[in-house]
C-alpha cells in the first residue's frame, strides 16, 4: 500500500520545472498583452480628436506592428502571444460587447425602426449570403480553387457578417441616431443571422439541395430568432423581478451589480447551451434590463453598472482588434500561400468585391421598400443615408475571422494549402476593410450628414432631454403621458400643468396612436407593476427607489 503511494522526487521536480516554465511563459505573454492594451487606450485618447482614427483601427495597427516585432525577435517562427480561438471570442469577448450595446441603445429609436432593422439584418443578410456564395462559385471555379459546395456556402455566411463592434466605434448614437440604430441594429441581427446560416450550412445535407432543405433552413432561422429573443426577454424580466422583490441594495450594492452582471452572462450561456443565438439573446436581455432592472436598483448601482458594462465592452473591443491584428501575421498559414502570391491577391480582391456587391444588393432595394411604408418625409431613408449605411456595413471583423477559423482550420491550425489560402484571404479582407473603410467612414458621415451635430445640439437643448444620472441615463427618452394622450399639449397631472414639448421634440417623438402608444398602455398596466421600472417601484426606506420618482402613469388624469 505504501509502495503504491510512494512518489518519485525527481519526477516531481521535473514536472514542477515544466509547469514553472509554462506558467512563466503565460505570465510573460499576458503581461505584454495587458501592456499593449494600455498602450492602445493611451494612444486612442491622444487621437480622440482625429477625424480619421478610432480605437479599433488603432488596436488593429498596433497588433500588426507587434506581430512584426515578434516575428523579427523569433526569427520568423511566430507572430503572436496568443493563438486566435473562436471559443475565446464567442464565449468571453463578444457577450459584454453585445450586452452593453443593448443596455445603452436608445430603445425608442431602435424599436421605431425595428421592422427596417429586421428586414436589413435578416432578409438583407440572406440576400448578401446568396450573392456572395453564387459570386464565389462563379469566380473561384474559373480559378480552379477546388472548394466543395459547402465551402462556397460557408464563404457566403462568413463574408455576409458585418462588424457591429467597429460600427460602435465609427458611428455616434447621439449625432446620427437614425443611422446608428439602423446600422448597429442591423449588425446585431446580421451577426446572429450569419451564425445561424453558417451552422445550418454545416448541419444540412448539401449534396442534394431541394425545396425541403431550403424550407428547413428558413424554418430553423425563424425558430432560432424567436426562441433566442424570448429567452433574452425572459432572463431580463427574471432579473428585474428578483431585484425588485428582494431589495439587494438594502444591504449591499455589490450584490445588485453582481446579480445583474451574472444574469446577463447567464442569458448568453443558456442560449449557447440550447443551441440558440447567444448574440440575439444577450442583446434583448440588455434592452429589457435597461428598461426594468436598471430602475429597480439603488442610484449607486445604476452609476456602477452603467460604467462597468461600458468598461467591459470597451476593453473587449480593444482586445479583439489587438488579437486579430497580431494573429494576422501567423507565419504558419502565410507559408502555405507564399508560392502563390498572385492567387492569394486575386482571391482576396474577389472576396472584397463580392462584399461590396453583396451589401449593395440589399441596402438600396430594401431602403426603397422601407421608404414606401413611411409617409412622413423625415422618417424616410435618404440617398445619402443609404450610402452611409452601405459603407458603414462593409467592415468585416472578428465574427468573420471566427467563422473562417471554424470552417477552414482544426484547433487553429491547418495543413492544407487551400484552407490556408482561404484563412489568409479572410485576414486580408478583414484588415483592409477595417482599416481603409473604417478610416473613411467618419469623414464620409460628416460629409453626407453635415447637420447631424446641429440636430444633436438642438435636441440636447430641450429641457425634457435627460441629462443626469437620476433620469434615464440610457437614452430611453420615453414619451410621458402628456405626450401620448394630450391633444393640446397641456395636461393636468396631480394638479400640475405640464408644458408641451418643443416642436422639434414633437417631430422626433411623434406621440401618436401607434404601436408605441399601445405598448406603453400595456407596459404601464401590466408589466411595470410586476417587474418595476421608472416610476413603478414604491418608495420605502432603504429601497432602490428615490423619493422623487413620479407617480405611476395609471394615476395621471387625462
Amino acid at each position: 500500500m505504501m509502495d503504491s503511494m510512494s512518489l518519485d522526487p525527481k519526477a516531481m521536480l521535473g514536472t514542477m520545472d515544466g509547469l514553472g516554465t509554462s506558467d512563466h511563459a503565460s505570465v510573460v505573454s499576458i503581461t505584454l498583452f495587458v501592456t499593449l492594451l494600455c498602450a492602445c487606450i493611451v494612444i486612442g485618447h491622444l487621437l480622440e480628436e482625429n477625424r480619421w482614427m478610432n480605437e479599433s483601427i488603432t488596436a488593429l495597427i498596433i497588433g500588426v506592428a507587434t506581430g512584426v516585432i515578434i516575428l523579427l525577435i523569433s526569427s520568423g517562427t511566430s507572430s503572436h502571444l496568443l493563438v486566435f480561438n473562436e471559443d475565446l471570442f464567442f464565449i468571453y469577448l463578444l457577450p459584454p460587447i453585445i450586452f452593453n450595446a443593448g443596455f445603452q441603445v436608445k430603445k425608442k429609436q431602435f424599436f421605431r425602426n425595428f421592422m427596417t432593422i429586421v428586414m436589413f439584418g435578416a432578409l438583407g443578410t440572406l440576400i448578401s449570403f446568396i450573392t456572395i456564395s453564387l459570386g464565389a462559385i462563379a469566380i473561384f471555379e474559373k480559378m480552379n480553387i477546388g472548394l466543395a459546395i459547402g465551402d462556397y456556402l460557408a464563404i457566403g455566411a462568413i463574408f455576409a457578417a458585418t462588424d457591429s463592434v467597429c460600427t460602435l466605434q465609427v458611428l455616434n448614437q447621439d449625432e446620427t441616431p437614425l443611422l446608428y440604430s439602423l446600422v448597429f441594429g442591423e449588425g446585431v441581427v446580421n451577426d446572429a443571422t450569419s451564425v445561424v446560416l453558417f451552422n445550418a450550412v454545416q448541419n444540412f445535407d448539401l449534396s442534394n439541395i431541394n425545396t425541403s432543405v431550403v424550407l428547413g433552413l428558413i424554418g430553423t432561422f425563424f425558430y432560432l430568432f424567436i426562441s433566442s429573443t424570448v429567452l433574452g426577454v425572459v432572463t431580463g424580466l427574471l432579473s428585474a423581478y428578483v431585484i425588485k422583490k428582494l431589495y439587494f441594495g438594502r444591504h449591499s450594492t455589490d450584490r445588485e451589480v453582481a446579480i445583474m452582471m451574472l444574469m446577463a452572462y447567464l442569458s448568453y450561456m443558456l442560449a449557447e447551451l440550447a443551441n440558440l443565438s447567444g448574440i440575439l439573446t444577450v442583446f434583448f436581455c440588455g434592452i429589457v434590463m435597461s428598461h426594468y432592472t436598471w430602475h429597480n436598483v439603488t442610484e449607486n448601482s445604476r452609476i456602477t453598472t452603467k460604467h462597468t458594462f461600458a468598461t467591459l465592452s470597451f476593453v473587449a473591443e480593444i482586445f479583439i482588434f489587438l488579437y486579430v491584428g497580431m494573429d494576422a501575421l501567423d507565419i504558419e498559414k502565410w507559408r502555405f500561400v507564399s508560392d502563390r502570391p498572385k492567387t492569394s491577391i486575386s482571391v482576396s480582391a474577389a472576396l472584397l468585391g463580392l462584399v461590396l456587391v453583396g451589401r449593395a444588393a440589399f441596402v438600396f432595394p430594401l431602403s426603397f421598400l422601407s421608404n414606401l411604408t413611411k409617409k412622413i418625409p423625415h422618417e424616410k431613408i435618404s440617398f445619402n443615408e443609404q450610402i452611409t449605411i452601405w459603407w458603414a456595413g462593409l467592415m468585416r471583423g472578428a465574427v468573420s475571422m471566427a467563422l473562417a477559423y471554424n470552417q477552414f482550420t482544426r484547433a487553429g491550425h491547418t495543413t492544407e494549402s487551400i484552407n490556408a489560402l482561404m484563412i489568409t484571404s479572410t485576414i486580408t479582407v478583414v484588415l483592409f476593410s477595417t482599416v481603409v473603410f473604417g478610416l473613411i467612414t467618419k469623414p464620409l458621415v460628416r460629409c453626407l450628414q453635415p447637420s447631424s451635430k446641429e440636430l444633436n445640439r438642438m435636441v440636447s437643448a430641450d429641457p425634457l432631454t435627460p441629462t443626469s444620472f437620476t433620469v434615464p441615463l440610457l437614452g430611453e427618452c420615453q414619451d410621458s403621458v402628456a405626450e401620448l394622450f394630450s391633444g393640446n399639449g397641456q395636461v393636468s397631472e396631480g394638479g400640475q400643468s405640464i408644458a408641451r414639448p418643443s416642436s422639434l421634440r414633437m417631430l422626433l417623438t411623434r406621440p401618436t396612436r401607434t404601436v408605441h402608444y399601445y405598448w406603453r398602455k400595456f407596459d404601464d398596466a401590466f408589466m411595470r407593476p410586476v417587474f418595476g421600472g421608472r416610476g413603478f417601484v414604491p418608495y420605502v426606506p432603504s429601497s432602490p427607489t428615490e423619493q422623487s420618482v413620479p407617480a405611476p402613469l395609471g394615476e395621471a388624469k387625462h
